[in-house]
């Protein structure tokens, strides 16, 4: 198995290179934006051709919510525009391309959790562009995977986990968001998914090609998931106090861009074509001294 990475300091890319360098006749290329800018097509080109990779794994994406609402033409750059290129060159070598998007495809006004079929309205930029790129790989990859993925955490990178630790050393009460919904996802449960995946494909399995959706459970809001982690945090004597926590709504915390209240993916289908079981954010939380900077 010859994999490419991009966006191999993110969250994402971060956990994949360290579990993919533990897996046996695999060759890795691990690339970050200073050694391969995707928003350059020539540049992504000649990388494919190069390493020649069996599977390519898009862990890149401009994921500052905000800030895409005035960075619009790099949000799609990055979102929509890249994942084309790196999707036209895995068609050309005949690899396949495993693409990670987002909970902000949906509106996130639905009673219950999302299906992969259902229809996608996002509300801002990020979601906007990250949509776009969806449909850009599955039309320019006849092999392609688009993982969607929410609440993204892990010991890598920045988080809701380690903001909630360092804001917990320093405060004594913390207002949280208690009306958004969603199932917080661990990056190492997200790289996993994802080698599993490219181990079926590589291996010749027949795969299922297309959108599915991956992430963690107990489905929770931003105050519940909070008030765990500093529960564990003092457990673990990481914090020595827990913070008075506050549940607010979203209109009292307001921000450039929308959020989904209702972020609830759904994770049947790929249980059913993978066997992969939907990550267990609390069990990921069970080591929170890796979330401290």
């Amino acid at each position: 198995m010859r994999v490419l990475i991009t966006g191999c300091y993110g969250q994402v890319g971060c956990s994949l290179t360290e579990q993919l360098a533990k897996v046996v006749n695999t060759e890795v290329l691990a690339l970050d934006r200073d050694s391969l800018d995707i928003t350059n097509q020539e540049a992504v080109n000649a990388a494919v051709v190069e390493f020649q990779p069996s599977i390519i794994i898009n862990a890149a994406a401009h994921t500052a919510v905000d800030k895409a609402e005035e960075e619009v033409d790099l949000s799609y750059a990055i979102n929509r525009d890249g994942p084309k290129y790196l999707a036209e060159a895995a068609q050309s070598v005949g690899a396949a391309i495993l693409h990670i998007s987002t909970d902000y495809v949906f509106e996130g006004n639905k009673v219950g959790d999302y299906t992969e079929t259902d229809t996608t309205n996002p509300r801002g930029v990020y979601g906007e562009s990250k949509l776009a790129g969806e449909i850009a790989v599955a039309q320019s990859c006849d092999k392609h995977i688009i993982l969607r993925t929410a609440w993204v955490f892990g010991e890598n990178g920045n988080n809701f986990v380690k903001t909630m630790l360092r804001l917990g050393q320093i405060r004594d009460a913390l207002s949280i968001v208690g009306d958004q919904f969603g199932g917080p996802t661990y990056a190492g449960d997200i790289a996993s998914t994802l080698i599993q995946i490219a181990k079926r494909i590589t291996q010749g399995s027949e795969v299922e090609y297309g959108i599915y959706h991956y992430s963690g459970l107990p489905h929770v809001s931003w105050y519940d998931f909070a008030d765990a982690i500093f529960d564990v945090a003092v457990q673990q004597k990481v914090l020595v106090n827990k913070p008075a926590l506050t549940s607010i709504t979203t209109d009292q915390y307001p921000t450039p861009a929308k959020r989904p209240s209702n972020s609830r993916l759904n994770n049947e289908k790929i249980m059913t074509n993978f066997f992969i079981e939907a990550s267990d954010w609390k069990v990921a939380l069970n080591n929170i001294q890796a979330y401290t900077d």
